[in-house]
């Protein structure tokens, strides 16, 4: 696993055109803003990349695929410009996947919290471990999941969405996320899993490009407007990230209070 206090992105390629785009940060899979821009940077070069035909998007380490923003850096948002800019990072990768040519699968080996349960939803297709609960924690911080709500509730629908974020400090198991849409595949172990995965993309490489790309654009029908309305969403919490119950609340979560 990387040792950088800052966390990184890669991308890599295999030769039948499987690019794999990893993320880490040493908080738990963390995603402050320059990874954030870096993860839009690297789905956009996958997907204009004539020679790639799947993207897949994991995190590194065998526990957290991600657990959402960067507290830290939530605290540091001082106006409700900066708070907007913060929570665009998500929107923008959200909608690189959204509108990426080409098919995205999400490995989710552990966790998810917040922005991870975005992600995971942003994907075209998902893979996951019996590890893999997810948790939209935030209404626990004063927040709410706006900018991804979108995304989630277009995977799994407004009753389960309703129920993971008015149930905010619970997890809801793997098996409850694949039950409702999140998860397309659960594993019981991250070796089965990227077995797994790794035969459904060999067979995906191998497919008409064109028609991939058909697929696509069918799978994100409805959805031209996300431009517009994610950056809306990250204007809203922008300005809740500035209420003296949510600083306080953070605080609380980082043991500084």
């Amino acid at each position: 696993m990387p040792d950088n206090p800052n966390g990184n992105i890669t991308l890599a390629y295999t030769v039948d055109g499987i690019a794999t785009i990893s993320f880490y940060h040493p908080a738990q899979n963390s995603l402050p803003a320059a990874l954030l821009d870096l993860l839009t940077a690297k789905i956009n070069q996958a997907g204009e990349n004539d020679q790639t035909r799947i993207i897949i998007l994991k995190s590194e380490g065998d526990r957290t695929f991600c657990s959402g923003a960067s507290f830290d850096e939530l605290l540091q948002i001082k106006d409700k410009e900066a708070g907007a800019v913060f929570f665009a990072g998500f929107a923008r990768v959200i909608n690189a996947i959204r509108k990426s040519p080409k098919i995205v699968i999400a490995r989710v080996q552990g966790k998810s919290v917040g922005g991870g349960v975005g992600l995971a939803a942003a994907a075209d297709y998902c893979f996951a471990t019996e590890a893999a609960a997810i948790k939209l924690s935030e209404l626990a911080i004063g927040i709410g999941p706006f900018v991804i709500s979108p995304a989630v509730i277009r995977k799994i629908g407004l009753p389960a969405f309703s129920q993971l974020t008015i149930r905010a400090v619970d997890f809801q198991t793997a098996q409850w996320a694949k039950e409702k849409g999140l998860y397309n595949e659960v594993y019981g172990t991250i070796a089965d899993m990227d077995t797994a995965l790794n035969e459904l993309t060999q067979k995906l490489a191998s497919y008409h490009p064109e028609a991939l790309n058909g697929l696509k654009q069918i799978l994100w029908e409805g959805t031209h407007d996300w431009d517009e309305l994610l950056d809306e969403r990250a204007a809203i919490s922008g300005e809740l990230v500035l209420s003296e119950f949510t600083q306080q609340a953070l605080q609380r979560f980082l043991g500084k209070k």
